[in-house]
Order: C-alpha cells, then structure tokens, then sequence
C-alpha cells in the first residue's frame, strides 16, 4: 500500500485491491461529442477507470474517477461506462466501490451528460438492496455527484481532500467558505451524509477493505467467516460501558472491531457493524443520553433497512428513558420514532435486543422490544423495565398518601421500593414474558453468539 496523500485514480485502485488483480473494463472508451470543438481534446478512459479485482479473495467492481481528464467530470459515455460497471456487478453478485473525484457534469455535452446522470442513478436504484454499493469521497463530489452517492450504502470521506456539496459554500446565501465551509468532511458528517470520515486518501482505502469483508457480497448470501476470537470470551467489567454504547459493542465484536457509522450525526443513537462468532451484524444502541432523538430515530432506520435488505442480524443495546425534549423536537419527533418502530417491525432478520439499563414508557416499546417483534430480549442483572422511573410513578401513583405521611421523604422511598418491586425490575418484565433472560454483564457476548447459533447464524 502506498503512503502518497493523493494517488492518481489508477494508483487508488490499485492501492485497494490485492496485487494485481484488477482487470480493466472500457479503457479505450472516450466521448463522441464534437460540440465545442471537443474532437481536439483528448480524454483518456472518458475521466473514470472502471473494472474488477480481488479484496481478501472477495470480488469487487470499481469505479475511479481520473480528476486529470477533465477534471473526472461526468459526460454521456462516462455515465455509461458506470452503469454499465453496475449491470455487470448486478449479474455476478459482487459490490460496487466508487471512487470519487469529479468536477461534475461535463458542460459542453449539455443534455447528453444530463441523461448520463439518469442512467446512473438508475442503475444505482436497480442495485439497491441487491448488492452493496460502497462511495469514497476522495476530493470533490458536487451537484449531481453529491446525489449519486447518497444513493449508495455506506459513504466514506477523506476529511483532508474530500468536498461533498450540492451547492459550493460561497454559492449559499449568506455564506462563504470563511465562515462555514459546508462542504467539509466535519459539516457533511453531522448532517448525516457520510458514515465513515477518515484523516488520509490511505486511511478511506484501508477502511473499504475492512468494509469488504463485513459485508455481504449481495442480498443472497450470509456474510459469515470462521471465527479468530474466543467464543466464549468474558467481558470483564462490561456494567461500566453500559452507558456507553459504542465502547460496549467495541468489547463485544470479535476481536473488539466495531465500526461505526455517522458517529457524528443523531449522536442519541449509535450504530455500526461489527463479526459476531464470525458472523456480520448490524448493532443499534442508545448512547449515554438515554433519550431518542429525530436525527438518531433516522439513523436507526435507515440502517435496519440495509441490513434487512442483506440479511444482517441486528442486535441492540437498549438504555433509553424517555425522548429528547426541545421545541424543534417537537416537530418530528413522534414521526421519527413511529419510522424507527415500522423498521424495527418489519424487519425479518433475526432481532436480538439486551438492555443494558433503564427502558422506560413507549420509548423502550420502540427499542427493538419483544412487542414490536424482538425475536429474543435479555436484560442484565441491574436493568429496569417499566413505564417510568420508579421514583416519578411513586408520586404519581401514591401523592395522596405520600402528602398525608409524617415522613414524606421516608414515605416517597417506601413507595418508591415497592414501585420497583412490583413493576420496575427486570424480574418483573421477565414474569410476565417481556423479557426471555436475565444475564450478567461479563456473560453478553456470549449470550448474543448463543442466540445467533440458535437462530442457524454460523
């Protein structure tokens, strides 16, 4: 692998798939437009190499957009070598990784480069949910380009070199790129367009590689691997992560290597993919704030479509007591969740939920819970279940008493205690079948690889 920071598109092919591997697909293909006198200017490979190579003995088909060209930019038989990239991925089963480097639509080839954006949002649309479609923004993606990668899966972002925009920053009112620079990896990753921002050219290659082998090479297939960790590894003081998610998952995956995605956006939810006993899953779980939010609502939801599209497993994390309370929550919030619910219901995959601490009110119901469709849920030892915290239902449910006691605060404890006993616990949500086992914390990794086995995930 090289260490260049920027590599012709050729090269950044060749630094992603194995030694020599990659077969070129339309190299002599260039523009036919004359317009503009453009018989006189050479393009070589119409500014994208396209074709097919190996990662770790997986097929992959890319596309690299040649900046050197014309700036990558994208004409009428540039569009047609992509989709016709993705009508071959789509007939061999393998993903498509876009390399992307494009000053946009090729001007001088007007409606011509139009219809070329056409065919290649619709073979990205044809693809979806078929195989995975990877898109590494490497420097600039604007326009139309912008739109094309949000149709992709997963969306990666070199943070030095990488410009996401539909419109440039100085090209918004009231902007310049001085004072905000929306194009930036920082901007488009807290608004949700890119799930994965990386420091270097080096460090995007790497993580797509990674990305290849979680990922199933198409809806068809499992992606499921023989195990390099312990099967029944311990967590060792694994009650200390509950509250937070993502080093929880990190001590859970095989070989602690969890990935993230859109860490920066919806951060009241955190999801990603990680090797389970081998096996790939999709985990969503509730942050330190213990709240559901609009932007994290949408960012589960989304994610349990894909991975209900490839067959995915998903596991949760619940700790949540209530919903994010602000005046612009106000506005979508009940959406959001009602979206995230419909996912988590529908989805066909195997759904494994464990709560790890508080699940309170609706908001727990819609946490992947047994009564919107958890094929299986467990709860650790210290774990709370029930419609509210214990404390607040107290009062509710006893302020007469409490009001008319010597001792209110003797008395708001006392009924507090009971509250708990009868309604809060873990115990209590496990009598009544809501909960199918209470486990302790060291013990979750592999009760989550148990559940996988049991549901034939190996």
């Amino acid at each position: 692998m090289s260490n260049s920071a920027t590599l012709s598109a050729r090269d950044r092919i060749e630094n992603l798939v194995d030694a020599n591997s990659f077969v070129e697909i339309g190299g002599l293909i260039t523009k036919r437009n004359t317009d503009f006198n453009m018989q006189e200017k050479a393009v070589p490979a119409d500014g994208v190499i396209t074709g097919y190579g190996i990662i770790d003995s997986s097929l992959v088909y890319v596309y690299s957009q040649d900046v050197s060209a014309m700036g990558g930019s994208v004409g009428e038989m540039h569009a047609k070598k992509i989709a016709s990239l993705y009508e071959m991925a789509l007939k061999a089963g393998a993903p498509v990784i876009g390399l992307i480097d494009c000053a946009g639509v090729r001007v001088q080839e007007a409606v011509d480069a139009l219809a070329g954006f056409g065919e290649i949002y619709m073979a990205k649309v044809k693809a979806a949910g078929v195989i995975p479609q990877i898109s590494a923004i490497l420097g600039s993606c604007g326009g139309g380009v912008a739109v094309s990668s949000r149709l992709s899966d997963i969306t990666l972002m070199d943070a030095q070199h990488g410009q996401l925009f539909v419109n440039s920053p100085n090209a918004i009112d009231g902007n310049r790129v001085e004072k905000l620079d929306t194009a930036g990896a920082a901007f488009q990753a807290e608004a949700g367009n890119v799930d994965i921002v990386c420091q270097s050219e080096q460090e995007v290659l790497e993580k797509l590689r990674e990305l290849v082998g979680l990922l199933p090479a198409n809806a068809a297939v499992s992606a499921v691997e023989e195990p390099g960790d312990d099967l029944n590894r311990m967590l060792t003081g694994f009650d200390g992560y509950a509250s937070d998610a993502s080093a929880a998952l990190t001590q859970i995956a095989d070989d602690t290597k969890f990935i993230e995605l859109k860490a920066d956006y919806g951060r009241e939810m955190v999801v990603g993919l990680m090797k389970l006993a081998g096996v790939t899953v999709g985990a969503v779980a509730n942050s330190a704030e213990g709240v559901l939010s609009t932007s994290g609502c949408k960012k589960a939801e989304q994610f349990l479509y894909f991975c209900d599209s490839f067959g995915i497993p998903v596991i949760t994390l619940t700790n949540v007591k209530g919903y994010s309370s602000a005046l612009e929550e106000e506005k979508t919030i009940a959406q959001a969740v009602a979206d995230m619910t419909y996912a988590f219901a529908s989805a066909d995959v195997p759904k494994i939920n464990v709560i790890t601490g508080e699940a309170y009110g609706s908001a727990y119901v819609a946490m992947n819970s047994k009564h919107v469709g958890a094929d299986l849920v467990m709860a650790l030892e210290k774990a709370n279940v029930g419609v509210m915290d214990a404390a607040v239902a107290a009062k509710i449910l006893c302020e007469d008493d409490i009001k008319g006691s010597d001792d209110v605060k003797q008395a708001l404890e006392e009924k507090k205690k009971e509250f708990d006993a009868l309604q809060a616990g873990a115990d209590a949500a496990a009598r009544r079948g809501y909960v199918d086992n209470i486990i302790e914390g060291d013990s979750v990794r592999k009760h989550l690889i148990y559940a996988l086995q049991m549901f034939g995930m190996r």
